[in-house]
């Protein structure tokens, strides 16, 4: 079974690339690495039995939350998805505390108890990942209600899957998102499957985007695995957003490189067609190859940041290892937030 190549289609924004910043172009590259590198090691440890739970890997979408993000402060809000360590990386967590998560340490954003699909962190507006398909809907066009409410000028992104698009929350999120033109932008992240299922095979258009329109808001689609068309997209959307235009969706076109989970057997595609995907449409290769031919980055800046990268990956694993597990005393420590009752 074949999918609908990842490419650019006829309506898609074309891919440009301005002149940016030198140090700009380091930033995007060094996240969309630590995204690849995390995630191929969580993949081997998870193989090598070091991590519990289930895995779920961003390789080759990294340039869709890095594009994304890079638009974004601080105080902005992001809602993820059960393949979200994508995200927690480009809106700027940490990694030795995400790579604690994974093992189940004390030292993990959650303690060790949420695992690789609930890494949350507030304090730079990761509002978690999430375990639930389509369950970052509402919760984004719920803060992106209280940024408009208190007049903070925050802006809300949910990223979702082509699969989730087909979810009642979808339309719903999307309505009320319109009806009260809030700050929020929806992220497709088209990888052309849900789970084991080529989403062409469950939505009736071509292109995710066309369903904007229905709610009186801007479509777009992009290429997913050119990080700049990404980013020049998200850029309008959230600009417009942050002034009181109102909610947008935009459509990432790229392709799920690995199988739905670690261990997936990948009966329903063949290896070829992964392998001729990754060459065409790698976001890191592609990034590589426009930053050095224009000249605006050196192949040993490039090694660099690689270099840098790998040691920082390192140095997580050998502390998560080495981290304690939480005690059987905090199985209930964390569920519900301290109040006084007045």
């Amino acid at each position: 079974m074949s999918t609908i190549a990842a490419g650019p289609s006829d309506r898609e924004e074309k891919a440009f690339a301005p002149a940016y910043d030198p140090e700009f172009l380091k930033l995007l590259y060094r996240r969309m690495v630590a995204i690849r590198r995390f995630d191929e090691k969580a993949g081997e440890l998870f193989l090598a039995g070091e991590l519990p739970g289930f895995v779920h890997l961003y390789v080759g979408e990294e340039a869709i939350a890095v594009g994304v993000c890079a638009n974004l402060t601080e105080t902005d809000y992001i809602t993820s998805t059960h393949r979200g360590h994508g995200h927690c990386i480009a809106k700027g967590a940490q990694i030795d505390r995400m790579m604690a998560e994974i093992f189940g340490k004390r030292t993990g954003y959650c303690k060790g108890k949420g695992g690789s699909m609930h890494i949350a962190d507030f304090s730079i507006g990761m509002l978690g990942a999430n375990g639930v398909v389509g369950g970052g809907y509402n919760l984004a066009v719920g803060a992106a209600l209280a940024a408009k409410m208190r007049k903070t000028g925050q802006v809300a992104v949910c990223f979702f899957g082509d699969g989730a698009s087909n979810r009642g929350t979808f339309h719903e999120a999307l309505n009320m998102a319109a009806v009260w033109k809030l700050p929020v932008v929806f992220v497709n992240e088209n990888n052309q499957w849900a789970s084991t299922t080529p989403y062409q095979t469950t939505t009736a258009v071509r292109d995710i985007a066309d369903r904007a329109a229905g709610y009186g808001m801007p479509g777009t689609v992009v290429d997913g695995n050119n990080v700049f068309a990404v980013y020049e997209a998200a850029k309008a959307a959230i600009e417009r957003a942050r002034l009181g235009g109102g909610p947008a969706l935009i459509e990432a076109k790229t392709y799920r490189i690995k199988g739905h989970f670690v261990g997936d057997p990948e009966m329903y595609r063949t290896k070829a067609e992964v392998q001729e995907q990754l060459a065409k449409n790698d976001p890191l290769k592609n990034f590589v190859k426009q930053v050095t031919e224009a000249g605006w980055l050196r192949q040993e800046e490039l090694e660099a940041i690689q270099a840098e990268i790998a040691g920082v990956i390192a140095q997580a694993v050998d502390e998560a290892r080495q981290a304690p597990y939480p005690e059987s005393s905090e199985l209930y420590a964390g569920l519900y937030a301290q109040s006084e009752v007045r």
